[in-house]
């Protein structure tokens, strides 16, 4: 990635549908496509997909377009897909089994290597050969096996304390489900999933079409 070019949110943000339609493509033996054809899959307009990955380098030729394999790898690298995460996860509920079950983030490299949650019922369950432990003994879970993200999947209540405790033991990055903005340092990346808000903007396009 080019170091000295600050990227926007709406590039990055655009970068995992690219990379999700060049996996498709390679699944289907497809060795090139150009800008105009990855727009017709994407709904990005061609002059769009160029511009974002000019952000990263020149990836394309004119008259060839884009050999998919290296693109792919290329985005891969961008994304840090060429390496593996370790992580855990906090609140074992129905949302929490769902990403725990999920064999989709360990094929990308996203290693789910703790599970906590202080439901005594819990406690000792296995999901996919990872025993469920109390909460009390993530922290030092956490250190012991040099975990870099945390996933919150508890409700509003202890989600914010929950999140210290993971910043202060090492975790540098945070999928939170839990609906509540976490106040931390600048420095810790999050990434909110409010599956409540993506809902109510459903609903909102739904009536505004009605």
């Amino acid at each position: 990635m080019m170091k000295n070019k600050k990227v926007s949110m709406a590039v990055i943000r655009r970068l995992p549908k690219y990379y999700r339609y060049l996996t498709d493509l390679l699944d289907n033996d497809i060795k090139r496509i150009s800008s105009q054809e990855l727009s017709k899959l994407t709904d990005f307009t061609a002059s769009q997909i160029r511009q974002d990955l000019n952000n990263f380098g020149g990836f394309g030729q004119q008259g060839y377009g884009y050999n998919v394999e290296d693109l792919h790898k290329e985005l891969g690298r961008i994304l840090g897909l060429d390496k593996t995460y370790k992580a855990v996860l906090v609140g074992a509920g129905n949302l929490g089994q769902a990403i725990a079950n999920y064999r989709g983030f360990e094929d990308s490299g996203f290693k789910i290597m703790g599970i906590f949650d202080k439901n005594p019922k819990m406690i000792g369950i296995k999901l996919r050969d990872v025993e469920i432990e109390d909460v009390d003994e993530m922290s030092n879970f956490i250190k012991e096996n040099d975990i870099e993200i945390g996933i919150i999947c508890t409700p509003k209540e202890g989600s914010q304390e929950i999140a210290e405790e993971m910043v202060k033991n090492g975790i540098s990055g945070i999928w939170n489900f839990a609906p509540a903005d976490l106040k931390l340092p600048e420095e810790i990346t999050v990434e909110n999933v409010h599956l409540n808000e993506s809902l109510f903007t459903l609903s909102y396009l739904l009536k505004e079409n009605d």
